[in-house]
């Protein structure tokens, strides 16, 4: 048996009618509203619904009744009914220009004042850029705003709105629209003052009494200063006669950065893959990566000799190029696309990582880091990334609920 075929839609230009109901919440509005234009014959164009403090706006766009003073009528009367104000409009056509440059706008502060917000609005304006669409995301531990964003070139648009974060001091991530948003994704992390606070060569170089010197060195190295395998070389040889008992101390007093846990396990939970790429120590890394369920791990290894530290790495060194190389042949592993991939890092050894990612987020970075990537947070929480990749504080405090349940 053959499907009905579906009766043709409106032209893309046809006379369009917008309604609109604002007033206090309650249960029924958008039902009632749907009934009584039932009647008209109408096609519904777009629907958008907002609450904000138990006030809602309702607006509504569809084709033009042909009887407009009945329809009229009774807009008003349900308006009256349900007791709040209403509005017809009547126009042409859709009322979005999504045909081009579409871009999703995240903005995030700490606080988030109206001056930052109203500056990142206007910047938008600027860029030829039209705002469809605005949802809030977080209210902890960070204010996280979603904007659809479309009419603007995303990549000009990313640079006006990092240069504006900056004077704001806010972080606003820009990312192109597209059907890669909702693929599976490979998320791969730095470690060292990312995954966890502080650098783990300097909580080992303390048991050799040379953390002042070697905290020096790596400072120099993750600004881009020195080259990061002649300064990795030069601050191991300083732990040569460490103990390697010394290792599960160090492991031991490992803090991880606010909101690790919870980003890794509300990514996980919606099939998202990850890795730790580190120039940090496998002795350190590989346990850090089964305690949180990663699922790849890269990092330099210490070479130990009768119980000790010989101040030498075995195998090849993981630099800034070797971080990237690792993204690569991990996201070929899990099979998802470079497309796909999301870099986390701060220091310049993770410069070609963010690059080589769909998606680069430079966390409490250096400058050259911030400017470098396609987006930064500033605020000391990890788990604002997940604001980034569209997912709402409601949702994971959901799903943390559930799983409590269970």
């Amino acid at each position: 048996m053959n499907a009905p075929v579906p009766t043709p839609s409106a032209p893309l230009d046809a006379p369009t009618v917008s309604v609109s109901l604002i007033g206090r919440d309650h249960a029924g509005v958008t039902s009632r509203l749907f009934e009584v234009v039932a009647p008209f014959e109408v096609e519904v164009i777009d629907v958008e619904q907002l609450v904000v403090r138990g006030r809602l706006v309702l607006a509504v766009l569809l084709t033009a009744p042909a009887e407009r003073a009945d329809f009229e009528r009774t807009i008003a009367e349900v308006a009256r009914d349900l007791g709040m104000d209403h509005d017809v409009t009547y126009g042409t056509g859709d009322n979005r220009p999504r045909r081009r440059g579409r871009s999703h706008v995240t903005v995030l502060g700490s606080p988030l004042g109206p001056a930052a917000f109203a500056a990142v609005t206007a910047r938008i304006a600027e860029a030829g850029g039209n705002i469809d669409r605005i949802v809030r995301m977080a209210r902890y531990p960070v204010t996280a705003i979603d904007l659809d964003v479309s009419g603007a070139d995303p990549e000009p648009l990313r640079r006006e709105l990092s240069l504006e974060a900056a004077r704001q001091g806010i972080d606003v991530a820009v990312q192109p629209l597209g059907i890669h948003q909702h693929a599976q994704r490979l998320v791969v992390m730095d470690v060292d003052s990312t995954l966890i606070q502080g650098e783990v060569i300097e909580m080992i170089a303390a048991h050799a009494g040379c953390e002042a010197e070697v905290a020096e060195v790596t400072a120099a190295a993750m600004r881009g200063e020195l080259d990061f395998t002649e300064s990795l070389v030069e601050r191991v040889a300083l732990l040569r006669g460490v103990p390697a008992s010394a290792l599960d101390a160090v492991y031991d007093s490992v803090v991880l950065a606010p909101g690790a846990r919870t980003m890794i396990r509300t990514l996980k939970r919606l099939g998202y893959r990850f890795a730790l790429v580190s120039g940090g120590f496998t002795q350190i890394i590989d346990r850090l990566a089964a305690s949180l369920g990663i699922d790849y791990a890269d990092a330099n290894t210490l070479e130990v000799v009768d119980g000790q530290l010989t101040g030498r790495i075995t195998g090849p060194v993981v630099d800034r190029a070797g971080k990237a190389s690792a993204l690569r042949r991990f996201a070929a592993q899990a099979g998802i696309s470079e497309a796909n991939t999301v870099a986390i890092g701060d220091g310049a050894n993770d410069l070609d990582m963010l690059e080589a990612a769909g998606l680069g987020i430079a966390f409490n970075a250096k400058p050259a880091v911030r400017d470098a990537a396609d987006t930064s947070l500033s605020v000391p929480y990890l788990d604002a990334i997940v604001f980034l990749l569209g997912i709402t504080r409601e949702e994971i405090e959901a799903a943390d609920e559930a799983e409590r349940a269970q």
